[in-house]
């Protein structure tokens, strides 16, 4: 038996034995696969093992069309991409076929004609996985054009009748054909295109500008919408809604734990540079603990949702302040704090949607989150009395300035032997002398903590926060 993979005609492959599956059929075979091996089914996507995954299982088994549910930043998707990796990794079409003809069962008129003409001798082509995704944003301007096909002028101008089907310059969805079509953002897509796409959902097959054409595509249909858009506006027409197979719901983290997990893993990395850039632990949680709030203020528009990108874009904005301090004063170390945060407002304001609110209160509204994730962490990390023998020195008049632009050294020249610090130096396993950067990032968590919880008072001056007792 000839190596289907090494079939270069149809008759090579006819004699190899090759099947050639319907497309969910391919795609439920191979994820069955990965069950019974246990591997991964949607690595990178966290959060989602006990509550999504398991539906899109469901979905993909039951050979059902999808359509993902959920607020910006979820990871639609990505998992509506990941199911490209439940195909196979070739699969073997027609030579020259715009649609990817099954070499067994064509369906476009050329290759019909040429499998009549040519029989087993017509050529045939491996097309990888990674060819067989199509995807396309829905926006108000797309045409039938665009998504099932045209009559192609030029074709015409080269003699044919426009009654003839070879005629028809064919959209992204026929060629999508044999593969995975995504339509993202749904509800934008205009209702007499949404029309259009009654028979490739239901009877799988499409029709073009009246011709007598019918052609039974092989797709795997999925899309994404925004729950507003969705279910509230009514943008998308009932007899769409129906014929989609599985609505699946998608959702934020549900702990600070994942949100941490998909920062760390989709922050931007860089290895230009001689600096350490370190964030300790309660900086992570700070910015994973500011947006969690964020998705409960009624400051901000929930509707419109605070995606995880908004972490992702505050964690890398600390690490950059964090750098910026470690060159400017030459330390080895670069390790965020908490008087970096302020910066925290140019890399969130363009991701979240204030509800009403007076004009120059937007930063007023990110500085108040920020100043509750901080104090929610220290809570949790300590407890103020753990620093009766700090607060005592303040109260004896100790003043001390912290800020984004000092240096690592002053804190510990500030502190002296820094026994007051004692239970932040042992609960971040520090050592002052040799780790001046992460004791002084302890430092201000401590002062700030202190401070929310109204055991110090601090004031603004000349750019740098001046604590005392």
């Amino acid at each position: 038996m000839a190596d289907p993979q090494k079939a270069t005609t149809i008759g090579e492959l006819r004699k190899s034995g090759y099947r050639v599956l319907p497309v969910r059929e391919e795609i439920r075979k191979n994820l069955m696969a990965r069950m019974r091996e246990g591997t991964p089914l949607f690595p990178g996507v966290i959060g989602y093992e006990d509550t999504v995954i398991p539906q899109v299982e469901n979905a993909v088994l039951a050979g059902q069309d999808i359509i993902f549910l959920g607020e910006r930043g979820q990871a639609k998707s990505r998992l509506i991409r990941s199911l490209v990796d439940f195909l196979d990794d070739e699969t073997p079409v027609i030579r020259d076929c715009e649609i990817n003809d099954d070499p067994f069962a064509p369906i476009c008129l050329v290759c019909r004609n040429k499998v009549a003409e040519h029989g087993d001798e017509v050529g045939i082509d491996w097309l990888p996985k990674d060819q067989r995704y199509s995807e396309k944003l829905a926006t108000p301007d797309i045409s039938v054009a665009d998504l099932i096909g045209e009559i192609d002028p030029i074709k015409v101008a080269e003699g044919r009748y426009l009654s003839d089907e070879l005629t028809i310059h064919y959209g992204l969805i026929p060629r999508a054909n044999r593969g995975i079509f995504c339509i993202n953002e749904l509800p934008d897509l205009a209702e007499r295109i949404q029309v259009g796409l009654f028979n490739l959902m239901e009877e799988r097959d499409i029709q073009i500008r009246g011709h007598r054409v019918r052609l039974p595509l092989d797709i795997y249909v999925v899309a994404s919408a925004n729950p507003e858009d969705y279910t509230n506006r009514g943008r998308i027409i009932t007899p769409l809604k129906d014929r989609y197979g599985a609505l699946i719901r998608t959702h934020y983290p549900r702990t600070i734990e994942e949100e941490i997990s998909i920062v760390e893993q989709e922050h931007a990395r860089f290895t230009d540079t001689d600096e350490a850039v370190i964030i300790p632990d309660y900086m992570a949680e700070i910015v994973a603990e500011f947006t969690t709030l964020a998705r409960k203020s009624p400051d901000i528009n929930q509707r419109s949702g605070v995606s995880v990108r908004v972490s992702i874009a505050n964690y890398e904005t600390l690490a950059a302040c964090a750098l910026r301090r470690a060159v400017r004063y030459h330390e080895t170390q670069a390790v965020p704090r908490v008087s970096d945060l302020p910066y925290l407002i140019a890399s969130t304001m363009g991701k979240v949607e204030l509800e009403t609110v007076e004009d120059g209160r937007e930063g007023k509204v990110i500085e108040d989150l920020t100043k509750k994730a901080v104090l929610n962490v220290f809570n949790r990390l300590f407890d103020p009395a753990d620093f009766d023998a700090l607060m005592l020195r303040f109260e004896e008049g100790l003043e001390m300035d912290a800020g984004s632009d000092v240096p690592s050294f002053a804190y510990t020249e500030k502190m002296g032997d820094e026994t007051a610090f004692a239970p932040m130096i042992k609960q971040f396993n520090i050592d002052p002398k040799k780790q001046e950067a992460l004791f002084a990032a302890g430092v201000e968590l401590v002062l700030d903590g202190l401070h929310l919880n109204r055991k110090l008072n601090r004031d603004k001056v000349e750019g740098k926060f001046r604590y005392k007792g």
